[in-house]
């Protein structure tokens, strides 16, 4: 019964939740003065020339992490995205602080055998998701207190063994390797808590927890990429890249100068077991670093290193090294919600059997209604990843993949927005694997995506 009536409460919450923003933003509208109307609008430019920060944190637009950032810096856990990243949320300002509601659900067909069925192959009809919600509120003059959790309604509406999507690899199920499958993400997949305190305009320094959080790796994860925002499935690389972005125990200390960002976090090596309701132990037995400089508005780039002990279920014995690397640009949103955005993104796992390397460039044009957007993806898959190390021993497999896709807002009731797409993608691989996947296996969706719309001040 369960399984019937969750994705209806999902879906509702998307249609209560525009008369809650849209009454929120008629209060503003008429308790909004000249100059904090001003300062929003050119946040969402990018134009921070000239203003105060004090201007900022009194409107409530700044960081989650800064007094002294704009809003549109904010990534996932506590990494950063370039100022002109565009913002799809709802907001309601308190006399005190400030509540940000994000979210996203694809309601899709999902085909991965569109050139015919392989013993690799599957479809499904099923619905991505998650939700977001997010509290600020300023502490004396120059600390700054942040909650945040995020849900996804995954493991009901993709089902406990996750969506089908050809060479992905990466945790469990009843005991055996998802492979071709992309899991689920836990029900409670982030309940976080952080304090900043200003120091200077230029210097920041903040404390993390989460359980689950993030810790200070690699770029910002795959969902809260606005680059990647029309795009229903997971990259290929997610565990190179950002698989750690759902960490039962992560404590994290960082300090900000001017334009860089140094952190470092301790964290639980082990991915969320199978059980998608539960909150797995907390062990504190990885560690990380991450570096971060936005040189201006348009760019964020970000370096990383990390030691996680024991992440698969499966193989207990077998640690990792990860080193990511990323550059995430975006232009100004333009007055009738244009803009460009993409990213380069590098993430390398080192273990006793080597090294493992993933690449993805990706990119989104979005017009007024329209978005066109794509993806290319390298990622070096070992046979024990694609569970084929019985017939394959220890091969590493070079994947290629390259995804086109396209949509249209079709509507809006109040903020939230429903658009239309299509995308489809082609895989190629080895020819030792071909008797598996066929020459060039291709996929292929069409979705209805409900999500908050694009602020515009």
């Amino acid at each position: 019964m369960m399984n019937k009536l969750f994705p209806i409460l999902t879906i509702s919450l998307f249609i209560v939740l525009p008369a809650f923003a849209q009454h929120d933003h008629h209060i503003q509208k008429d308790a909004a003065k000249p100059d904090t109307t001003k300062h929003q609008h050119n946040m969402q430019m990018g134009d921070m020339g000239g203003m105060k920060h004090d201007t900022m944190a009194m409107s409530g637009m700044n960081h989650s992490y800064s007094l002294s950032l704009p809003m549109n810096r904010n990534g996932s856990g506590t990494s950063w995205m370039p100022d002109n990243t565009p913002m799809y949320m709802l907001m309601k300002h308190t006399k005190k602080g400030m509540f940000m509601f994000h979210g996203s659900m694809f309601l899709r067909y999902n085909n991965q055998q569109l050139n015919g069925k392989t013993q690799r192959s599957d479809t499904q009809f099923d619905a991505p998701n998650w939700f977001m919600a997010m509290y600020n509120r300023r502490v004396g003059k120059n600390g700054l207190f942040n909650v945040s959790a995020m849900l996804s309604a995954d493991p009901w509406t993709v089902t406990e063994r996750g969506y089908p999507l050809l060479f992905q690899s990466g945790e469990s199920y009843k005991g055996q390797t998802l492979v071709d499958r992309q899991h689920p993400h836990d029900l409670f997949s982030g309940l976080t808590i952080g304090y900043t305190q200003r120091l200077s305009k230029k210097v920041d320094v903040f404390g993390y927890f989460g359980y689950p959080g993030e810790p200070a790796l690699g770029a910002p994860a795959f969902m809260h990429r606005i680059v990647a925002l029309n795009d229903p499935d997971a990259p290929l690389g997610h565990h190179w890249q950002d698989a750690t972005h759902i960490t039962y125990g992560v404590a994290t200390l960082g300090v900000r100068i001017d334009k860089y960002k140094l952190e470092g976090s301790i964290f639980t090596g082990r991915e969320p077991d199978e059980n998608r309701y539960d909150f797995d132990k907390m062990r504190f037995d990885s560690y990380s670093w991450r570096a971060s400089f936005n040189p201006n508005k348009a760019w964020a780039f970000q370096v990383s290193q990390a030691y996680i002990n024991s992440p698969e279920l499966l193989h207990p014995d077998e640690n990792i090294w990860r080193y990511s690397a990323s550059a995430l640009y975006a232009s100004p949103v333009s007055n009738d919600g244009k803009y460009f955005t993409g990213a380069l993104v590098w993430g390398m796992n080192h273990s006793d059997h080597g090294d493992e390397h993933s690449f993805l460039a990706e990119g989104t044009r979005q017009l007024n209604k329209q978005a066109i957007y794509g993806r290319y993806e390298f990622v070096q898959k070992s046979a024990e990843e694609l569970a084929l190390e019985e017939q394959f021993g220890e091969a590493v497999f070079n994947v290629h993949k390259l995804t086109l896709g396209t949509n249209r807002r079709l509507f809006k009731t109040g903020p939230i927005e429903y658009i239309g797409g299509i995308q489809a993608s082609i895989n190629f691989a080895p020819e030792r694997l071909h008797p598996l996947y066929g020459n060039t296996p291709m996929s292929g969706q069409v979705y209805l995506q409900i999500r908050p719309g694009l602020m515009k001040h």
